[in-house]
């Protein structure tokens, strides 16, 4: 899939800071806020910087705060619900810095839920033992992000380049392969000539004078968020393409555990409701699934019923609509009081209501859909990646805490975890290599007559994976998935090496690479384990570990 499109000329002066940042939701806006002052941090986010995924989350954030709760409680509940492929080492590191990490959001100005005697209020969700989820109502994303962005607003030291699309990340390796010079030697050494790979930083398309922007840093941040938007149905927002993991593996990163893609198990079924989720708080607090005739189904699927892990209870929802035929089923809180609900989840009512849906009375129509990519970059952690100077932050990385399946609100907290850890491991990093960066070169590409290319492409590859590469798998959906994307592979090298690049071309270009590796992973791997179900091989293997991928 990989074009260069490197000018082997003389470069012109690229956009040089200390720190490059692609990505401007949670992961990306704490590394940029803990950073220190005296550090040049360019933010880099393709739409507004208020338009990722972390800003949608509403469940909250998991972390040991309440009395009689433990740090081994929380690791115990990751461990179980990653149906063993978490990293140990990860988890224990993610869970023991969590109130940490609280603390410092609190410290920002988040207004997080209290009770009245001042505590933080928790309230639990699927897979928790106990009650360890902080909150803001139920839009605890939207508060977080909210107060993060005025922060960095404040900070003199951070530029923020909004409506800049990632293109490609620049490589020593590359550079030298261009201008037949030498990497300058590294103490890590691996890869080409015996040397480590280095990021020298990255290609951004700016989307309001559509010319290809050279940025330079020895520090750049991959915080590009998941790849949802490669299925039909997802809660994520449209920036959701894969873009750091599909450049990362580009420029030489390995990639894990990329075949376990959770499926929320309740995203509002409406046709004028794109994407609204129902958080997993609502079955936290007493909210029950029911067929359309109003039978409760979830306690034949699992002991635990509603508070059974999501993969759990995506696959029992998925069962029962297609053995009864249904659209939908039903998520039913109406036993709750009406202040209650009110209290606990304003935003959820207030948009159902304006859907004609009042969930005090009738219950939730609801679908699982795409919701979180478990795998992603192979990242240590400290954040770094396979190549020097690159660090992968967020759901853009797989840093073993997830596992087979993650856990509810596991997402927000890992994002800060290893932000702070990836601000100190650049502290501790060698210099760069002084290479000449080669300005992007379009010389030989023309503007496309053919857009209706990409938007066909686009549909075909979100219909085929969702049919085919889904919720439940077989060897045979497999290989046609994997038969049609090396068919739209093809078509769009040709496309990308011939016209002009644009965000729709880069998105398509990456969300085929990622399904690429989606489908390579779960072919590789011959067991049901966590959100990899396979018809063909419905056993647990004994043995299992993590698909790792190399370039």
């Amino acid at each position: 899939m990989s074009h260069d499109r490197i000018s082997p000329h003389a470069a012109a002066a690229p956009l040089q800071y200390d720190v490059l940042i692609v990505g401007s939701g949670l992961a990306g806006l704490s590394t940029a806020l803990l950073l220190p002052a005296d550090k040049k941090v360019a933010i880099l986010t393709k739409r507004s910087v208020t338009e990722g995924s972390s800003g949608w989350a509403q469940g909250g954030i998991a972390a040991v705060w309440g009395q009689g709760d433990s740090f081994d409680a929380h690791v115990d509940d990751t461990l179980v619900a990653g149906a063993g492929l978490c990293d140990l080492d990860a988890t224990r590191y993610v869970v023991e810095h969590a109130p940490e990490a609280i603390a410092w959001l609190q410290q920002m100005g988040v207004p997080f839920s209290a009770e009245e005697d001042g505590q933080l209020h928790l309230t639990r969700e699927g897979g928790h033992s106990a009650r360890r989820i902080v909150h803001v109502t139920d839009a605890t994303g939207a508060a977080v992000q909210q107060t993060l962005i005025a922060q960095v607003r404040k900070r003199a030291n951070i530029t923020l380049f909004e409506h800049h699309t990632l293109v490609d990340l620049i490589t020593s390796h590359k550079v030298a392969s261009k201008s037949g010079a030498t990497p300058a030697d590294s103490t890590r050494a691996t890869g080409q000539n015996g040397l480590q790979n280095q990021c020298l930083g990255l290609y951004a398309l700016d989307d309001s004078t559509d010319e290809v922007l050279t940025f330079r840093a020895p520090h750049t941040v991959l915080a590009t968020g998941g790849a949802g938007k490669v299925y039909l149905y997802t809660t994520n927002p449209d920036t959701a393409t894969g873009d750091g993991i599909a450049a990362a593996w580009r420029a030489g990163c390995r990639v894990q555990n990329m075949e376990f893609i959770q499926f929320h198990p309740t995203c509002l079924y409406h046709p004028h409701a794109k994407s609204f989720l129902i958080s997993e708080a609502v079955r936290g607090e007493g909210g029950r699934l029911l067929l359309p005739d109003g039978t409760r189904f979830m306690p034949q699927h699992d002991e635990r019923a509603e508070l059974a892990p999501r993969d759990v209870v995506a696959r029992a929802i998925d069962f029962e609509m297609k053995k009864g035929g249904f659209d939908c089923v039903y998520l039913d809180i109406s036993h709750q009081p009406k202040t209650f609900l009110l209290e606990h989840f304003p935003n959820i009512y207030a948009r159902c209501l304006e859907l004609g849906i009042d969930i005090s009375q009738q219950p939730i129509p609801v679908v699982p859909a795409a919701h979180y990519t478990c795998g992603g970059v192979v990242a240590d952690l400290a954040g770094r990646t396979d190549i020097a100077g690159l660090y992968a932050v967020g759901e853009t990385a797989c840093s073993g805490l997830h596992g087979a399946n993650r856990l509810a609100s596991n997402s927000l907290v890992e994002c800060m975890v290893f932000a702070k850890a990836s601000v100190e491991a650049m502290a501790q990093a060698g210099k760069q290599p002084d290479l000449a960066l080669p300005p992007w070169d379009d010389s030989r590409v023309t503007d496309s007559d053919e857009m209706v290319v990409i938007s066909h492409n686009w549909d075909e590859l979100r219909r085929f994976m969702w049919d085919y590469v889904g919720i439940v798998r077989t060897n045979k959906r497999l290989e046609r998935a994997a038969h049609r994307i090396a068919l739209l592979q093809g078509e769009i090298q040709e496309y990308y090496a011939h016209f002009h690049v644009t965000r729709d071309l880069l998105e398509l270009r990456n969300l085929v690479q990622v399904a690429d590796l989606i489908v390579k992973s779960a072919q590789s791997r011959h067991e049901s384990r966590g959100l990899h179900f396979s018809r063909d091989y419905p056993q647990l293997d004994p043995d299992s570990k993590p698909t790792v991928l190399a370039p």
